[in-house]
């Protein structure tokens, strides 16, 4: 039997919303239910019920409620949800107008901001208001090329108050990569900024800007913010104006939530773009709204009381997902810039100044600070951190062990894995049952997933394709020029007819009712025609004190598949033949013979997409000689030029 790393207390199981949503439930169906695995396992028999009763509980405003949750759960994709409400999204997160910090703002610099949540509701209608008069409507497109400040947040609420829809891209990627997304949603108005800092540095994106914008005919204002300089010279950008000149004069307008059916476009999200120039897709405002009130409520278990942080940027869908907690009346942190800027402990000194309760991270953070040794718990006081949210790509088991070793023994952390196509979680955490090493604790709820093998069929115990078998409300509503949905149909519903394919290598654990991720599936190696997930060799290079990063692809090679292995190592290792010889057994001890690798090279760095994805797919190109088709999707396409650069090598 395997011994969790964390179980909770009998205190916080009686506090948690996971357990007040379990007896309203209870009471209104007459169960029984008393773990998360019964609700679970009723919230994909009655998917419709479960919808009804989130609806009610997170109490979800609206003019008008709804006639039926779903039509019909077997049109897959095409299901319609919450038929006949109408509503608007950011009147759901601006529901508290009192003097609670609704925002804090921190930058990796030493500028700071707070603002209330009755600030944050007086400037958000003064900035719908300027949208109204610049001819803004519901169904035009209001888009972000900004980094993580507050002027992002206001712009997103003022736009979708209005029943604009959102979509954003943080400043650190270049103009293509920008263009490629916003100028195909062809957008009314863009908020952009005069620069960011990163590592100290302060960067200018004023030509940047310049150049989105005069590659976007529709565009009727470009809003600048200023973050660098206090009066930036909007000379070169067409239809320019200052964000404090664009607010409305009037001091408090009222704000007008515009109400519009559940299915109105909230928002536009991108994919990562690595295969071509990215799908845009499109989502509705209550799906949206309803999935992420369920994780933040009853997976992260976040209070009105809470300080929520996500290291983040508004290219990731957590960006979307962090800003939700207003919903909560949380308080959320707007971190932006480099984590471990000016040095490694700079986000838990961040968490210990402003008592963060809930921080959320990356798999590839955790791994950063675990090779360089830190031990956040033993110097910073983290006495108000209840919980660590991680996301991004599988953590092993290892991982897990360091923060419940190093980082705080008493919290709950949730590993949660979905993604921007659903803007949430396939699965994720529960705060009422144990944690255990490398493992997710539970499909989230309503979510009907499975593990698939070759024949689509489920198992349990070894690993499988990870699948959706039923519909769920965030998931799009149609890709962006896709009229006839073959794009949609053809990214999830082409291997198995009526069943949503993610993309993700998973096992489903019978015993502990957990999932561990592997990695994805299209990136599966096949030495000798043998299945391996890629996340099972990195879950063993973690372990490695030398290796920062790393990236596992396959390379064809006389007639078979063999393994290449590139190693980021951390300032002053070496890849020596001795540590060359350690890597192997370790990979033949802890995995199989079949997992190592035929080569093994240091780089530089190793590429990551904007929605902080491993680029294992471009690497995969360079060395099977396939051209990459879009650098611009990835946040450091730079990177490439020396995979290119060794190719010749990799090629005898």
């Amino acid at each position: 039997m395997k011994t969790p790393l964390w179980t909770p207390s009998e205190e916080m199981i009686r506090k948690a919303n996971l357990t007040r949503f379990i007896e309203y439930v209870n009471g209104k169906h007459g169960k029984k239910f008393k773990t998360y695995p019964e609700l679970y396992q009723w919230s994909i028999e009655d998917i419709p019920g479960f919808w009804a009763r989130l609806w009610k509980f997170v109490d979800i405003k609206a003019s008008r409620g709804y006639t039926q949750v779903v039509d019909d759960l077997k049109k897959f994709p095409g299901a319609n949800w919450f038929i006949g409400a109408r509503l608007n999204f950011a009147e759901n997160l601006l529901r508290y107008r009192d003097d609670r910090l609704a925002l804090i703002f921190r930058g990796e610099t030493k500028k700071s901001a707070r603002m209330t949540y009755r600030e944050l509701y007086t400037t958000v209608a003064r900035l719908a208001k300027a949208l109204r008069e610049t001819g803004v409507q519901p169904g035009d497109r209001v888009v972000g090329y900004m980094p993580n400040l507050m002027e992002t947040a206001i712009a997103m609420l003022a736009a979708t108050s209005v029943g604009a829809t959102w979509s954003s891209c943080a400043t650190d990627i270049g103009s293509q990569a920008a263009l490629d997304r916003l100028g195909q949603i062809e957008p009314k108005v863009l908020f952009t900024v005069n620069g960011y800092y990163y590592k100290g540095k302060a960067f200018s994106s004023l030509g940047n800007a310049a150049e989105v914008a005069k590659g976007i005919p529709s565009l009727k204002k470009v809003v600048v913010a200023s973050y660098t300089d206090e009066q930036p010279d909007l000379g070169r950008i067409p239809h320019s104006v200052r964000f404090e000149d664009f607010l409305s004069r009037q001091k408090e307008p009222p704000l007008e939530f515009e109400q519009l059916p559940s299915d109105h476009p909230v928002y536009i999200m991108f994919s990562s773009g690595t295969t071509g120039k990215p799908k845009c897709m499109v989502q509705g405002a209550a799906g949206v709204l309803l999935e992420h009130l369920k994780e933040l409520v009853l997976h992260t278990d976040l209070k009105r009381e809470d300080r929520i942080l996500y290291i983040t940027t508004c290219s990731w869908m957590m960006w979307n997902w962090l800003l939700s907690s207003l919903g909560v009346g949380a308080t959320v942190i707007l971190y932006d810039g480099n984590p471990s800027y000016p040095d490694d402990g700079a986000i838990w000194k961040l968490i210990q100044e402003e008592k963060i309760t809930i921080f959320g991270t990356s798999a590839s953070y955790l791994n950063y600070i675990r090779s360089q040794g830190l031990k956040p718990g033993r110097v910073y006081d983290l006495s108000s951190l209840r919980a660590i949210s991680q996301t991004g790509s599988p953590l092993s088991a290892e991982g897990f062990e360091y923060v419940y070793q190093e980082i705080k023994k008493d919290l709950h952390f949730g590993s949660i894995s979905g993604g921007t196509d659903i803007n949430g979680s396939f699965a994720g955490g529960s705060i009422i049952s144990p944690v255990y090493a490398g493992e997710l604790q539970g499909p989230t709820l309503a979510m009907k997933i499975k593990a698939y093998d070759e024949k689509g069929q489920p198992i349990y115990d070894r690993q499988g394709e990870l699948v959706c078998e039923a519909p769920a409300p965030s998931m799009p509503l149609y890709f962006w020029n896709d009229p006839s949905g073959e794009k949609y149909k053809s990214a999830y519903f082409e291997v198995y007819p009526n069943v949503w394919r993610h993309g993700d290598y998973i096992v489903f654990h019978s015993d502990t009712k957990g999932l561990t991720f592997y990695g994805r599936s299209d990136s599966v190696l096949k030495p000798s025609g043998v299945r391996i997930g890629t996340a099972e060799i990195y879950n063993v290079l973690d372990k490695f004190g030398e290796i920062a990063d790393s990236l596992v692809i396959g390379q064809n090679y006389k007639g078979d598949q063999r393994i290449l292995l590139f190693v980021q190592l951390r300032p002053g290792s070496e890849l020596t033949d001795a540590l060359k010889d350690q890597i192997r057994k370790a990979l033949r001890e802890q995995a199989s013979p079949r997992h190592i690798p035929a080569v093994i090279l240091a780089v530089p760095d190793i590429p990551y997409t904007l929605n902080m994805k491993k680029v294992e797919s471009a690497v995969t190109n360079i060395v099977n000689g396939r051209p990459v088709m879009n650098r611009d999707a990835l946040k450091n396409p730079e990177c490439l030029d020396y995979y290119e650069k060794v190719l010749p090598e990799l090629q005898k």
